[in-house]
């Protein structure tokens, strides 16, 4: 700092790196105070002015980062939403679709803490995922975002599979049948007690593993 500078009360801005890194900090803050309110009194009760009170920035602070609460209510579920498609990505090539969507969601699901702690406890997240599911105007979103991702991972397994997804409707079908599977386990993980990520993994890897018998044309009792 020069001797003008210092009599002019000015400093020299941070690097960008350590603004960034600070941009980080306060988004990972609002999230986890959002949720901490929303899981504790409710998404209903709690208000913008309440989460930014907690992380003591402004409001005006807040929509810097989020454009409304409803998206601050989906930050950890769009982290976990990415984290699955890149594992499906990332899984061979010469992968069969269904074993495919398999292991992407159980290898996502094995790393989903070290990723989610980046923004909130994974089991923060995990509760919040209970008040999704319990909160009407919520889960209208909830539902539509996972019609949004079920697209998505549509078009990767076309791609995967080097297939036209408008003239073939195997992705399509794969995915509605996996996606249909991974609701039936939240539906019942949302309804015990358990707020572990390895409950819902668990579940999630039994009824996957039904999936080939229940297609089979005569179930063996």
């Amino acid at each position: 700092m020069t001797t003008d500078e210092a009599v002019a009360g000015t400093t020299t801005p941070p690097p960008a790196g350590l603004r960034e890194r600070k941009k980080q900090r306060t988004r990972a803050a609002l999230v986890r105070s959002a949720l901490e309110l929303f899981t504790r009194q409710g998404y209903e009760r709690t208000t913008v002015d309440e989460i930014a009170e907690a992380v003591e920035v402004s409001q005006r602070t807040f929509f810097r980062y989020f454009a409304n609460k409803e998206e601050v209510a989906f930050a950890s579920q769009e982290s976990a939403e990415c984290h699955f498609f890149a594992a499906l990505c990332a899984r061979p090539a010469g992968e069969a679709p269904l074993a495919a969507l398999r292991g992407a969601t159980l290898d996502a699901w094995g790393s989903i803490g070290g990723a989610l702690e980046q923004l909130v406890p994974p089991e923060l997240h995990m509760r919040m995922y209970r008040v999704i599911e319990s909160t009407p105007s919520l889960l209208a979103v909830h539902l539509r975002r996972i019609a949004e991702l079920e697209e998505r991972l549509a078009r990767e397994i076309a791609r995967r599979e080097g297939l036209d997804i408008d003239a073939d409707p195997r992705p399509r079908l794969v995915v509605a049948m996996f996606g249909g599977v991974i609701r039936v386990a939240g539906k019942l993980w949302t309804e015990g007690d358990e707020d572990s990520v390895v409950t819902l993994r668990d579940l999630t890897a039994f009824h996957l593993d039904y999936v080939g018998p229940t297609l089979a044309e005569k179930w063996d009792k």
